[in-house]
Parts: C-alpha cells; structure tokens; sequence
C-alpha cells in the first residue's frame, strides 16, 4: 500500500500596490501623499494602481481618473511604466526561482509556490515565506504579502487579510475558521454580478454558503455552482503548474465594477496593449495575431480575432487591432466586466539559457482589480 502523499504547502505572494510601490521607491518625493499610476485626470483614463494613502479616499484600480480626482482633488497621477515594472518583476522572479522550480505566475506581481519539497530543504513553509519576503525587499526595496496554506484557493485568500507587508498562515485544521466568516466578494472568483446573485439567494458569507447542496448551487449557477460548493468546504486540488513554452501573451482585467461606457474600456485596451507588447519584445519575439477577450455582466465570453499578414511594430498597432475588434462586439451597449488582449502568431525565440527560469508574466488568469 502506497503512503499518503506529503501534505502540501502553498505560498501566495502579492506584492503591495506594485506599480505605485515602484514609482514611489524611484521618486523619493512621492511618499505619503494620494498616488495614482494611471492617465491624466482630464482624459478617460482609468487607474491602474492606486496607493495605500489614495485609497483612504476610496480610489481603486479600474476606477477612471476623473472619478479619482473628484475623491482627491490633491491627488497625484503620473503614467505607468510596464518596462521599469516588467524589469523590477524579473528580480522577483528569480528569487522565487530559488526555493522552488514549481512557481505559477498569475501577473507581474503574483505568483504561487509549491514548497512542500523545496531547494532549501526547509520543511517550514512559514521560513520559506518569511525568508522570500526578506530576499524580496532585499533586493528591490518593495514589500510583499504571503498567505502560506494547504491549497492555492485558501492561500491567496490568507495572502490578502494582513497587507502590507503582511504575512498569514493557515493551517489545514484552522481552514474552516478562517474562511467561514469571509464575505464571498472576497472570494477569487466571485464578482458583483455573482455575488449580487447569491445576495437574492440570502447567501452572503461563506459559513452560509456551506448550507447550501451542491444540486442547488449547480441549478442555480451551472458548472459554477461545483466551484462555489469546493470552495465553501475548503476544497482546492488545483496544482500549482509551473511555466511551459507559451502559444501567446497576454493580459486580462475583470473590473470592480461593470463597464458600459466604451470610452473607459479604450482606455484599458491602450494600457493592456502596452503592457503586453513591452513584454513580447522583451522577449525577443513579434506576433501577428490580436485577440480581444470580453466577457460581459451575465458571464456570457466572446472573442474576436485579426491575423496581420505583417508582424505588429508597435503597441499603438495592437490597440488599433484591439478597437477594430472591440465594434465587433456588444460593448458600450452591453455591460463588461472583463476585457483583455492576447498576442499570438510569432516567430520562434532567439535563444534562451538553460539555466534562468522562465519569464514572470504569462496570460494572466482573471482577477479582481
């Protein structure tokens, strides 16, 4: 009889506020005031990041610039730098590369660790995290957040309940007692729309959750409701999957909330175009392929594709694509509470190393902004 498998260890790493963290290490003169990386307060803008002190005035990522400034008359605003943010991401990433080679990226700033075996040889997950976060500052001057569990669901959760800088570990016989109370908008996952559903339902927390059969939730949301029934109980047997040779890049946003005014998504789309373009020729490659993902308020996900005969030269090329392909769908009537941009259709790499791991920032899976 073969012995249970070792239980796992999973490490979350968020890294706090990255965009604004990293413009305020650079620019000394930015601490403690209202931060917004984003476009100017006068344009349709919307932000990327916000800092801890913009956020006391109830400013988040997604919300438009103009909005911002009218919470914060004071605030400042100065434009990303997906180049400088991509390259301060590369240390990290090779940080993480130290303790583990199963290192699933989810953004620039996010990833997951598998430390149940490690390069250390340290069978405390909480040493592992603690000395990640310390190499982490170390090197870049930035702080990170760790949630350390037995699964990637309850991992990213714990990740959240302590930043800055925070550090929350959940054990397997404590899992119940953390999520439990949690409302489920803080569940990844859940948006408004389906958390404005389980509200009609009388289902706002976890615990209450719990209650319900996996035969009622699958009535009531379809192959979601298993989702929603694994994950009240804890339940995650996801893998953390490290990198592959990768069929394209690209970037992807599910809104705070959702998006009628087509104005606002051609203001993510040019910030997405740029963000994915800077990291294919940080590569080395050219695409000639745009995808446009939407995915509007019932849930209900199209794409749109372009074939160039020409590789794409520039990231002002890519949004072009991307709002050609955008009057091909039913926003600005419809509203969106995902978008996002994936490159594909390029040649093969110069040659990479052997030795360094491979690059942070793949297709990132959907996440709350």
């Amino acid at each position: 009889m073969l012995p249970d498998p070792p239980q796992r260890k999973i490490i979350h790493i968020d890294m706090d506020m990255f965009y604004a963290a990293v413009e305020m290490r650079d620019r000394p003169e930015l601490r403690g005031k209202p931060l917004v990386v984003g476009g100017r307060p006068d344009s349709r803008s919307v932000a990327t990041t916000a800092n801890y002190e913009a956020r006391q005035f109830g400013i988040h990522s997604g919300m438009s610039c103009a909005e911002a400034r009218r919470r914060c008359p004071h605030c400042l605003f100065i434009p990303p730098d997906f180049k400088k943010y991509q390259q301060v991401s590369e240390q990290i990433r090779h940080i993480m590369f130290e303790f583990t080679d199963l290192v699933e990226t989810m953004s620039l700033d996010e990833a997951y660790l598998d430390v149940t075996r490690n390069k250390k040889n340290e069978p405390s997950a909480t040493r592992v995290a603690k000395e990640i976060k310390a190499r982490i500052f170390a090197a870049t001057g930035l702080t990170a957040s760790a949630g350390v569990a037995a699964n990637m669901f309850v991992a990213k959760i714990a990740s959240d309940a302590r930043k800055p800088d925070g550090l929350c570990v959940v054990r397997p016989e404590r899992v119940m007692d953390f999520i439990r109370p949690l409302p489920l908008i803080k569940v990844p996952g859940i948006g408004p729309v389906t958390d404005a559903h389980l509200r009609r339902l009388g289902i706002r927390m976890v615990a209450e959750l719990e209650n319900k059969t996996l035969k009622f939730l699958e009535q009531e949301f379809g192959k979601f409701g298993l989702y929603l029934y694994d994950i009240a109980r804890g339940i995650d047997e996801r893998p953390v999957t490290p990198w592959r040779e990768r069929l394209s890049y690209g970037a992807e946003e599910t809104f705070a909330r959702d998006i009628l005014e087509k104005e606002s998504l051609l203001e993510f789309l040019r910030e997405c175009a740029q963000r994915v373009f800077t990291e294919l020729r940080g590569e080395g490659k050219l695409a000639r392929t745009v995808t446009l993902k939407i995915k509007y308020f019932d849930f209900q996900t199209i794409t749109r594709r372009q074939t160039s005969a020409q590789f794409l030269t520039s990231a002002t090329e890519v949004f072009r694509t991307a709002c050609a392909l955008l009057e091909r769908t039913e926003a600005g009537r419809k509203p969106v509470r995902l978008a996002g941009i994936a490159l594909s259709g390029f040649h093969a790499p110069a040659a990479r190393s052997e030795t360094g791991p491979p690059p942070l920032f793949k297709a990132v899976q959907e996440k709350n902004i």
